[in-house]
C-alpha cells in the first residue's frame, strides 16, 4: 500500500451524489459491504475500518438523474488488500446475482460494477509493482479478459466474503473530462503529477510516485461536453492527499502561476480542473 500514503499523492476520499440516500446506503452496506461511520438526512459518510472515510454519498435537494454526455465521474476504484479478497468478491456478487465486467490491465485486475443511481465502481487488487512494464516513463497497462480460472483458485472458504476488508483505500479515480492540454497542464504543472500512459489522444493516465496511476482522464464524453448540473447524480467532489501542510502551499502557489485560483470553505482548500471537477486539498 506504500502508493496510497506518505510521501505520495493520492486520492483519498470520493464524494459520490445520489437520488436517494437510504437506497443508496442499503447498496454500499449489502452489496459492498462498508459500514456507516457519519450520517445525516441528507448525507453519509462510509468506512471500511470504523474510523476514516474513503466514500460519502450524498443527496442534493432537487437531485436529478445522472446526465449522459457530461464531464465528471468515469468510475472511482476500490484497492483491496489480497488477491484473495478480489475472488471473494466475485463469489459474492455472483451469489447476490450482480452482473459486473472485468478485465486484466497486466498492472491489476479489476471488476467494474455500478450502484443504483449508474455510478460505476471499479473493484482491483493491484499486482506485484516488480511485475509491471515500463517503457521508458509509461508503464505497460491493456484491457485484457479477466482469468477467472485461475483467480477463484484464490477462494478461501473459511473467509469467504464479509464487507469490505479493513485495509480497502481509494485506489485512483477516473474523469470524464472536456479536452486534454488544459487538462494536462492542470494535473502536471499546478498538482505535480507525472503522465505515465497515454491512450492515444483520448486518454491519459497520471501518478505520482511511480504508481499506475492514481488519477485517469478521458474525453469518451465527447470534446467539449459540459459540466453535469450541480444537482445531477455524479461525483461531487473528490480529496487529494498531500504529504503535509507545505506541500499544500507549494501546490496552491503553482495552480496559481497557471493561473487556477484555489479558494477556502472554512478549513478545507477547494480547486476545479478546467473541465469543472472540484477537488479539495487536505493534508
Amino acid at each position: 500500500m506504500g502508493f496510497h500514503s506518505k510521501p505520495t499523492t493520492f486520492v483519498g476520499h470520493v464524494k459520490i451524489k445520489v437520488e436517494n440516500l437510504e437506497r443508496s446506503i442499503q447498496f454500499y452496506q449489502e452489496i459492498l459491504g462498508f459500514d456507516i461511520l457519519e450520517q445525516t438526512p441528507s448525507r453519509a459518510k462510509l468506512t471500511t475500518d470504523g474510523k476514516t472515510s474513503i466514500l460519502s454519498l450524498e443527496q442534493p435537494e432537487n437531485v436529478i438523474p445522472k446526465q449522459g454526455r457530461t464531464t465528471g465521474l468515469y468510475h472511482f476504484a476500490l484497492l483491496l488488500p489480497k488477491r484473495s479478497d478480489l475472488a471473494n468478491i466475485v463469489v459474492h456478487l455472483s451469489k447476490k446475482g450482480i452482473r459486473f465486467g472485468s478485465s486484466d490491465h497486466l498492472v491489476s485486475e479489476a471488476l467494474y460494477l455500478h450502484d443504483p443511481d449508474g455510478n460505476e465502481i471499479e473493484i482491483y487488487i493491484d499486482r506485484d509493482s516488480s511485475e509491471w512494464t515500463w517503457n521508458g516513463e509509461e508503464v505497460a497497462m491493456t484491457v485484457d479478459p479477466l482469468d477467472f480460472e485461475d483467480l477463484l483458485k484464490c477462494i478461501e472458504p473459511r473467509n469467504l466474503w464479509k464487507g469490505m476488508p479493513e485495509d480497502t483505500v481509494m485506489g485512483h479515480i477516473h474523469l470524464h473530462v472536456a479536452e486534454l492540454e488544459k487538462i494536462e497542464e492542470f494535473y502536471v504543472k499546478g498538482l505535480g503529477f507525472d503522465v505515465i500512459n497515454r491512450y492515444g489522444g483520448q486518454a491519459l493516465f497520471l501518478s505520482t510516485g511511480k504508481y499506475h496511476h492514481h488519477i485517469g482522464v478521458n474525453t469518451w464524453n465527447g470534446v467539449g461536453a459540459p459540466k453535469p448540473q450541480e444537482n445531477s447524480v455524479g461525483m461531487e467532489s473528490f480529496t487529494l492527499i498531500l504529504p503535509n501542510e507545505e506541500a499544500i502551499k507549494e501546490t496552491i502557489d503553482n495552480l496559481q502561476s497557471i493561473g487556477v485560483p484555489v479558494t477556502e470553505e472554512g478549513v478545507r482548500r477547494i480547486t476545479y480542473d478546467p473541465s469543472g471537477n472540484r477537488i479539495e486539498l487536505a493534508a
